[in-house]
């Protein structure tokens, strides 16, 4: 439960405000959607984290390409929209259905696609005020990488249930690592240190 709530309170903080929208104003439905996504990727565990050790892997999150002194709005927002994009495709496979309860599963499916409706026109406005196509282009690249290799983990361990409790753990850490990213923007465009 610490665990979850640590991945709420930057999502909420993130979302509060005009200055939270990174140039989009978010509704408040988007606030509870976000928390409401990761309670209910909270509560599709079906085994202990625990009993599933000796499956884990990094799959190397792409720092490297958001990480950075000058950080731009776009670019941060191409990368958490390829990042729901395509964890909304892995959750659609059927495998993941079988893996996983039908209703809260397509909860979840539901909240991830209403957010890249949202963030569908996000980007094309902020891509069109910083014309950073290449950033986006790039960052988009390594994301859907870093899902590739999610995928290839699941293949190689014959989507098991623990390799699924693997990849709903990194499905949660990578939310919660863009929304440290997003933060991160917000403090630059506040002049925040």
């Amino acid at each position: 439960m610490a665990l979850l709530l640590s991945l709420l309170m930057p999502l909420v903080v993130l979302s509060c405000g005009p200055s939270g929208s990174l140039g989009c104003e978010l509704p408040q439905s988007h606030v509870l959607d976000s928390i409401q996504n990761l309670r209910l990727l909270g509560q599709m565990r079906r085994l202990s984290p625990l009993s599933c050790l000796k499956d884990r892997r990094d799959f190397r999150f792409p720092w490297q390409q958001v990480d950075g002194s000058q950080l731009q709005k776009a670019r941060v927002m191409s990368v958490h929209h390829e990042m729901v994009q395509q964890a909304f495709q892995l959750l659609l496979s059927e495998r993941a259905s079988a893996a996983w309860d039908k209703t809260l599963l397509d909860q979840v499916r539901t909240g991830l696609h209403q957010r890249l409706e949202h963030l569908d026109s996000c980007l094309v406005q902020l891509v069109t005020e910083e014309d950073s196509s290449q950033s986006y282009g790039r960052a988009s690249l390594e994301m859907k990488r870093y899902f590739q290799r999610i995928r290839l983990y699941l293949k190689e361990k014959k989507y098991s249930g623990c390799a699924w409790e693997v990849v709903r753990v990194e499905i949660m850490r990578s939310f919660s690592l863009s929304t440290t990213l997003q933060e991160r923007v917000m403090d630059e465009d506040m002049g925040l240190p």
